[in-house]
């Protein structure tokens, strides 16, 4: 981790963004719109802070917003990066570095994921419970700074009980289905073909991406309280006829995005 390239990007943003947010949100592919809930919004394209990636991909709208959401400050990322767009694991978690610096607590993590639990159904939204790093990177691979984090870090408790309980109490009284399950990070951008959907459910999975888990491990190491959301937009391969695509993904995060916006906002307040 490059320290100077650190201080420089939160010191950039620092000038624009005067109230230091407590909570951090990553929104997904297509799960930007929460971003447009922030009340006196200050937006930063990412293309203008200092060393920081850009997002390439569709539904990604690549800025960070500030401002309030149920009374709480916070910082939203509209739009995340991933290692399939070329970037290594320290551009794709330095966004999280960057938030811990401007004082973040809590993290909630979001994402689009296809549902390998075949009690599942599309539109789904999914509790991460704990994950599977399948991608055979590492983003605290190599030098350790001690003032970030130890060089072990503990990961049992990565998704927070008492926020995921939070979470789990907000959903029952809101009437809103939630799921509860395992991640499972793939690097992409391949979807995966139905022998891997196959093996993936035999190790414990019950949803599959190609995001989240670097961000995660990296907020622990940070020692941010974290909470995970899928939303299951898409059966994975094998489970039902249709080939997947991206654009299957944003419809069924447009179809279900006052569940997903109520939720959010129900336990950023409560956190």
């Amino acid at each position: 981790m490059n320290k100077q390239a650190l201080n420089e990007a939160t010191n950039y943003i620092q000038e624009f963004a005067e109230n230091a947010p407590v909570i951090g949100l990553i929104l997904g592919s297509g799960l930007g719109v929460l971003a447009k809930e922030i009340e006196q919004p200050v937006k930063i394209q990412y293309d203008s802070i200092p060393n920081f990636p850009v997002s390439t991909v569709e539904g990604h709208a690549g800025q960070l917003v500030f401002g309030k959401l149920e009374g709480k400050q916070v910082v939203a990322m509209q739009g995340r990066f991933h290692f399939y767009e070329g970037y290594p694991l320290d551009a794709v978690t330095f966004p999280v570095r960057v938030m811990k610096q401007l004082g973040v607590k809590q993290l909630i993590v979001t994402n689009a994921a296809g549902g390998v639990n075949e009690e599942f159904e599309v539109g789904n939204l999914m509790l991460i419970q704990d994950h599977i790093n399948n991608m055979n990177q590492n983003p605290l691979i190599g030098p350790n700074d001690e003032t970030e984090g130890v060089r072990f870090p503990d990961l049992s408790n990565a998704y927070s009980k008492r926020m995921r309980t939070i979470a789990k109490d907000e959903a029952a009284g809101l009437n809103i289905t939630l799921q509860e399950g395992v991640y499972v990070a793939n690097t992409g951008p391949c979807y995966e073909t139905p022998a891997e959907v196959k093996m993936i459910r035999k190790m414990g999975g019950d949803a599959v991406g190609m995001s989240t888990v670097p961000e995660v491990i990296v907020a622990r190491h940070a020692g941010m309280e974290v909470l995970g959301l899928s939303c299951i937009t898409n059966m994975a391969a094998g489970i039902l006829p249709q080939p997947l695509s991206h654009e299957e993904v944003i419809e069924t995060t447009e179809r279900v995005r006052e569940d997903f916006l109520t939720l959010v906002k129900r336990i950023v307040l409560t956190i």
